[in-house]
């Protein structure tokens, strides 16, 4: 997958790709829905013998559009490009998205963008998708300007899990809020992470025998789950560990400040200043403030255990 931020009239296109197959949306999460659009557009990419494109937009179009309402964002930055990379597309076009993109009718959108930029032949879109201006291209209103103009629209139906309901990504930030991590990962595919840059940190773990690497805040516009402790897996340069992690603050300490750390089992290494990932695997407590450092080793050791069964039950 090539990755083209795409901030002006240039496609970023290699100059002998003249007709592509195209999909477009936010892709916030990259779940099993938004990947199950993927597989059929590399697929249908291969069966025409042309490339594919996928066209997202950063930031998401509600921050431009009514700000209030923007949600929090499953994947921010390189998170949603690590998961894409994984995809099979051929390129990856990342429109700004501005005021004036936001007046964009759809008929503009799709023939000024779609096709005399990315020089779109095919079409695939979510059944529920609409393009331009208040999201006026639904299904029918881009199947007539297809037919008008010469592209084709596929219309990708709805991937659902158990209850029968749609994957989308406002049900998986409901789920990851109420710290539902088990139906969150259902939905996405894989478990919910965070990545970030490893920093220093007061060193209280290592005092108590716990070892921690700190994780800088991710961006504000970034959902996390409910603060507490988790067992998470981290992805590091020197490969994946098991762990558990505290999410927010550390009341024993009278430390009200919101931090990410994490006790890898079964790892050493100086990781400072690498880019680690985060897997969110089971939620195990709330934060608690505890009457004496002695008293918080015994929970950790706890902690432990229960963080160890609960990654075994996912390998």
């Amino acid at each position: 997958m090539r990755d083209h931020v795409n901030a002006g009239l240039d496609s970023g296109l290699p100059p002998d790709v003249h007709a592509t197959v195209v999909t477009v949306g936010t892709f916030d999460g990259v779940h099993r829905g938004h990947r199950d659009v993927l597989e059929r557009l590399v697929a249908r990419g291969k069966a025409l013998g042309r490339r594919t494109v996928l066209v997202t937009f950063e930031p998401h179009p509600l921050e431009v559009v009514n700000p209030a309402a923007a949600p929090l964002m499953l994947t921010v930055g390189e998170e949603k490009r690590e998961v894409l990379a994984e995809s099979g597309i051929d390129y990856l076009a990342v429109v700004p998205f501005t005021p004036t993109l936001a007046r964009y009718a759809a008929q503009d959108f799709v023939m000024r963008v779609l096709r005399d930029r990315f020089n779109m032949e095919y079409l695939l879109m979510g059944y529920d998708h609409g393009f331009g201006r208040n999201r006026e291209g639904d299904v029918e209103v881009l199947q007539a300007l297809g037919a008008r103009a010469g592209f084709h629209v596929e219309v990708v139906p709805p991937v659902s899990i158990g209850d029968g309901r749609p994957i989308s990504s406002t049900s998986i930030r409901r789920a990851i809020a109420g710290g539902d991590l088990e139906r969150a990962a259902h939905a996405l595919g894989r478990p919910y992470a965070l990545g970030g840059r490893v920093v220093r940190g007061a060193a209280r773990g290592r005092g108590l025998g716990f070892p921690t690497i700190n994780v800088a805040p991710p961006s504000p516009r970034k959902l996390l789950p409910p603060h507490g402790v988790y067992a998470v897996r981290v992805q590091t340069p020197g490969g994946a560990h098991g762990g558990m992690l505290n999410l927010g603050a550390r009341p024993t300490f009278g430390d009200p400040s919101v931090g990410i750390e994490a006790h890898l089992f079964d790892a050493s290494g100086d990781w400072y200043d690498a880019w680690v990932r985060v897997d969110f695997i089971a939620r195990l407590r709330d934060t608690q403030k505890f009457e004496n450092a002695a008293a918080l080793v015994e929970q950790l050791r706890r902690d432990e255990d229960n963080a160890r069964h609960a990654l075994s039950l996912t390998r």
